[in-house]
């Protein structure tokens, strides 16, 4: 795995631990300005409103436990993976659940830092 590689592996990661532990001040400064989520709704949530839910607590994630990460591709300034975990979490308002999250995740490098700039969720 590149350095690149294992960059964005990261950033997933601490995404994931950051949703779980409601850290807002770190998932501000790793997710780009301009992200967006696409849930399995279809709905495109803008970074600042899903942000503004984990603290607010209309999205809680109480878990999230990592099954696999594939389809790893960097090229210069972008990067995409799909990340596959088991996430325990209650939303908007509905009742404790467990969804195996398939999240097809993409990334650009500005000024030699990685950030997440789109997220798309499924089931898997």
């Amino acid at each position: 795995m590149t350095k690149d590689e294992e960059q964005i592996v990261q950033l997933y990661r601490a995404e994931n631990e950051a949703m779980v532990k409601k850290d807002i001040s770190r998932l501000d400064m790793i997710l780009g300005d301009r992200m967006t989520l696409t849930h399995m709704t279809g709905y495109v949530q803008p970074k600042l409103e899903w942000i503004d839910q984990i603290q607010n607590e209309e999205m809680q994630y109480l878990e999230s436990k990592e099954e696999a990460i594939k389809d790893i591709r960097v090229e210069e300034n972008w990067g995409q993976l799909t990340g596959q975990n088991l996430v325990t979490a209650k939303i908007w308002g509905g009742s404790k659940n467990v969804w195996p999250l398939q999240m097809k995740m993409h990334f650009e490098k500005n000024n030699g830092r990685w950030v997440i700039s789109k997220q798309v969720a499924s089931t898997y």
